[in-house]
């Protein structure tokens, strides 16, 4: 069989597309923040992760455009050898700062970032735990980290328990050898429902079995915690969580991805990492980028506040026209129709009502819990919300789904 041939008959995406219903690779034309213009027309943007508002502000752009013209555009190398500005050195200090922790690693993407922590800490006769409903970049990570132990005979390295199920997760990791190496890895704030994990009896369970534990935060940083320091600092637990990634692609308004913990650790994975030692560094526009919006999150905790404000006021007025969604304090507010059909049609008559919003089908989420996904940002006005509430009320009576 010829390797394209899936390719050839791959015909969903067409398929859809002919219904006017394709909700995804709409090309954004213009963007002030809440509102892009997308197909010649200006929408409220209801489904970014720019959750400070902050990929449009001055300074942000200011900083980007000042990287460009003292460095150029990149760095024509890695970390490791000719990439790395007093740029990367400033950010890894000030983030460590940020998030109580001694030390600070830059990655290109969040994405690769899991990919440069998971297996390069992971060896043979150690585990990977994972909840199942963690971010596609956290289940490559443990899936390279599983391959490469399989390669060499040791097969069982994954371990995955139920979604932020504490029960199971006692359950499966009392099971693996209490003297074994373990890291327990999870989102803080799952980026589908924005549910926030149950991190306490999740580190108390680590402590009992000789885990480590790992916690995604890109949807948490400039999200929740003190000042928006992310999930640890919501429960006050900073000094306990072993470690924190991360990215610059929501709060930090740029591209790239971070992870925090001891000095020992970072530079263990400083020096054994494949994604950073094999990989270009971080634009020096990212990077100033990034900085300089650290640098408003740290002087505007109030940005925090509104957002927070918004994602609840959104949320609760859905919960009261009878939509339903996850009851989560943070800045993921889903609304779950249940239906693939459905949603698409939907989302085209939010879009035609001039709001933009993700939906979120098979596989991507389990049966039954197909979304219309939305998120808030800090820079929405409450003109915005309710614009984007008399479009859902409008749809949900349309399609039946509240009265």
């Amino acid at each position: 069989m010829d390797l394209f041939e899936k390719c050839r008959m791959f015909t969903r995406a067409d398929e859809v597309k002919e219904t006017g219903c394709y909700p995804y690779f709409h090309a954004i034309e213009e963007s002030e923040g809440p509102v892009v213009k997308i197909e010649g027309r200006m929408r409220i943007m209801a489904g970014s992760n720019n959750y400070l508002g902050l990929t449009t502000h001055p300074k942000v752009k200011e900083a980007a455009i000042n990287a460009v013209k003292k460095y150029g555009t990149g760095c024509s190398g890695s970390r490791y050898l000719t990439g790395t500005l007093d740029l990367h050195v400033e950010l890894e200090r000030r983030l460590a700062k940020f998030m109580g922790k001694e030390d600070c690693l830059l990655y290109s993407t969040g994405y690769q970032t899991a990919q440069g922590v998971i297996p390069v800490l992971i060896e043979k006769g150690e585990y990977v735990v994972s909840d199942k409903e963690n971010h596609a970049s956290i289940v490559t990570g443990t899936l390279v980290a599983a391959g490469m132990l399989s390669y060499a005979n040791d097969s069982q390295t994954l371990v995955r328990y139920k979604h932020n199920d504490m029960v199971h997760l006692e359950n499966v990791i009392s099971k693996l050898p209490l003297e074994a190496g373990k890291l327990i890895v999870t989102d803080g704030v799952f980026s589908a429902t924005g549910e926030i994990v149950n991190l306490p009896e999740l580190l108390k369970i680590a402590k009992k079995y000789n885990a480590r534990v790992m916690v995604d935060d890109a949807h948490a940083v400039g999200v929740i915690g003190k000042g928006g320091r992310g999930t640890a600092s919501h429960y006050n637990l900073v000094n306990e969580c072993d470690m924190t990634m991360g990215t610059f692609s929501k709060t930090f308004a740029s591209l790239g991805g971070f992870v925090v913990g001891d000095h020992k650790v970072i530079d263990y994975l400083k020096h054994n990492a494949p994604a950073l030692i094999f990989s270009a560094s971080p634009t020096p526009a990212s990077v100033a980028s990034a900085l300089a919006a650290l640098d408003i999150l740290e002087a505007e905790p109030e940005r925090v506040e509104k957002l927070m404000a918004n994602a609840r006021y959104v949320r609760n007025a859905l919960v009261d026209m009878g939509f339903r969604t996850f009851e989560h304090d943070s800045a993921v507010v889903p609304v779950v129709i249940g239906d693939t059909e459905i949603v698409l049609k939907m989302w085209r008559v939010l879009f035609d009502e001039g709001v933009f919003v993700n939906a979120f089908i098979r596989p991507g989420v389990p049966p039954g819990f197909e979304t219309l996904r939305t998120s808030y940002m800090a820079t929405h006005e409450k003109n915005h919300l309710d614009q984007i509430l008399d479009a859902f009320k409008k749809v949900g009576k349309q399609f039946n789904i509240i009265q």
